[in-house]
C-alpha cells in the first residue's frame, strides 16, 4: 500500500512538473523600423503650376495706374526641414514676337493669409534666384500666396509705347531645403 502511495505521489508530481513547464512559453522579438527620407516639393495643384498672371492695359488710366495682381494658393509646398522659396524669370525679356519688354518691370511679393511662415520678401524679377521666402517652417501642404505688380511709373515709362501684343515670360519657383 505505501509502495502504491509513494507510486501515486510520484505521479502527481510528474504531472505537477509537467503543467508547469507546459506553462512556461518562449517569446521572440520583431524590430519596427521607420525610415525616414528628406522631401520636399511645391504640389502640382498649385496655381502658379501651369497657372498665367494677366495685367491688361487699355486705356490712358491703366498706363498711369499702379496695377497689382494677387494669386492666392499660388505654390502649396511640403518639406520635412525648413527652406527658402526662390523666384527667377527663364529669360531677361517679356516677349511678344519681336518685341520685349524687360522683366525688371514686374515686382513679385510673398504675402501673408496663407498657412506657410517664413520671412517674406518682395523682389524685382530677374533671371537671377532670388529669395522670396528665407527660412519657411517645416509642414505639409503650407499655402503661399504671391502678389505680383506693375508701378505707375514703370507701366507709362517702359510699357506705353510698345506694340500692342501679349507679352510672356516663364517664372520659376525653387523651393530648396535649409
Amino acid at each position: 500500500m505505501k509502495k502504491q502511495i509513494f507510486i501515486a505521489m510520484l505521479s502527481l508530481i510528474a504531472v505537477g512538473t509537467h503543467q508547469v513547464q507546459a506553462q512556461h512559453s518562449d517569446h521572440v522579438g520583431t524590430s519596427v523600423n521607420i525610415n525616414l527620407a528628406d522631401i520636399i516639393s511645391i504640389d502640382e495643384g498649385s496655381v502658379a503650376s501651369g497657372g498665367a498672371v494677366d495685367f491688361n492695359y487699355v486705356n490712358t488710366t491703366d498706363y498711369n495706374s499702379s496695377k497689382s495682381v494677387t494669386v492666392p494658393n499660388s505654390l502649396v509646398i511640403n518639406s520635412s526641414k525648413n527652406f527658402d522659396v526662390k523666384i527667377k524669370s527663364e529669360g531677361a525679356n517679356f516677349v511678344s514676337g519681336a518685341n520685349l519688354i524687360p522683366v525688371d518691370v514686374l515686382q513679385v511679393k510673398a504675402i501673408s493669409g496663407g498657412s506657410l511662415m517664413g520671412t517674406m520678401n518682395e523682389v524685382t524679377l530677374s533671371t537671377n534666384d532670388q529669395v522670396l521666402v528665407s527660412n519657411a517652417s517645416l509642414g505639409s501642404n503650407q499655402i503661399l500666396n504671391i502678389a505680383y505688380s506693375i508701378s505707375a511709373e514703370k507701366a507709362s515709362k517702359v510699357l506705353l509705347g510698345k506694340p500692342k501684343g501679349t507679352y510672356t515670360q516663364t517664372i520659376t519657383y525653387t523651393a530648396t531645403a535649409l
